[in-house]
């Protein structure tokens, strides 16, 4: 197996690029403290061989691993929790107790993004979901404290996005691992050192509320960096934090205001497009608006589909 791209930081974390779909659109993190190892998300069942192979070229023993921590169940973040552990004897896994069962049995996953995507889109994306051994699964709640060899690692309770998420607040790396909570920003879109963030709805359990909330206490954490997994670190300004609460708002909005609309998932998809659009022109992005579009396209259509849900969730009520 050849080396995924990866990226050294400080404090003893590696980012490595789990190559789902393209280059730097998720990525993994390895942390290694005085001889052992986490990973914090895995990707899917496709990424575990170039994380694995990262572990060996950093001379790290697969049996030196103590923990695997997806942020929540969604398969492009814990999708290859069951063949990493696989292959670490000594790894347990770290998850959101609304998420165990389904790492402990798959098969509700697979159903649901097999009736998205398609068996063959399925297996191309996400390869094949091994389960987890109950005996080698730890449930997290709000608040634990996980010992990694000296280094603590604490969890906090974030739903919004999913009601399975979790993030990890790790002091001494001076930032949080948020997952998807705290949004989504791609390097393709920096400018002069400022980034793009925008948040993610996608199905389905889009909560704004409970996403607002979560979003401020991330923030609330006091730490200088943000370890996305889509993708990579980035540092946590008031600006951004800010942003993503404007957003989550406009995209409420928007959906609030097209939600009888005649063909309202396409009015919808282009509404969110400008709303990021516009954003990025405000930043100063000067990429070719058609390769903008084209790196938001799957995030755009996405995101309509969790709002949707959720319109249609507010509505029955």
């Amino acid at each position: 197996m050849s080396l995924p791209h990866y990226t050294d930081l400080d404090h003893g974390i590696t980012a490595i690029d789990t190559g789902f779909c393209r280059h730097a659109l998720a990525a993994a993190y390895l942390l290694i403290e005085k001889g052992r190892a986490a990973f914090i998300e895995t990707g899917t069942s496709l990424s575990i061989p170039g994380l694995l192979a990262v572990l060996d070229a950093k001379g790290i023993a697969r049996t030196a691993v103590d923990y695997v921590i997806p942020t929540h169940v969604h398969l492009d973040h814990g999708g290859g929790a069951g063949e990493l552990i696989r292959h670490l004897p000594e790894a347990r896994l770290i998850i959101h107790p609304r998420g165990a069962r389904h790492m402990i049995d798959p098969s509700q996953l697979i159903a649901g993004a097999s009736a998205v995507y398609g068996e063959e889109a399925m297996a191309r994306l996400y390869g094949t979901v091994v389960p987890v051994p109950e005996a080698r699964v730890m449930q997290a709640h709000d608040g634990d404290i996980f010992s990694f060899n000296g280094r603590e690692l604490r969890i906090i309770d974030t739903p919004g996005h999913a009601r399975h998420h979790f993030c990890i607040v790790d002091a001494q790396g001076n930032g949080v691992y948020t997952g998807d909570t705290f949004g989504i920003s791609y390097r393709e879109f920096d400018v002069a050192g400022e980034v793009f963030l925008f948040p993610t709805t996608t199905p389905v359990q889009f909560e704004p509320e409970k996403l607002h909330a979560s979003v401020d206490k991330i923030d609330a954490q006091g730490l200088d960096y943000i370890y996305l997994t889509h993708y990579g670190r980035i540092r946590k300004t008031p600006a951004l934090t800010q942003g993503l609460h404007e957003q989550i708002d406009a995209y409420v909005a928007l959906g609030l205001a097209l939600k009888d609309a005649p063909n309202r998932h396409q009015a919808l998809c282009e509404g969110m497009m400008d709303i990021m659009l516009s954003r990025l022109d405000a930043l100063g992005c000067t990429l070719p608006k058609a390769e903008q579009r084209n790196l938001l396209e799957m995030d755009v259509t996405l995101n309509v589909q969790g709002l949707e849900i959720w319109l249609d969730r507010e509505q029955a009520a």
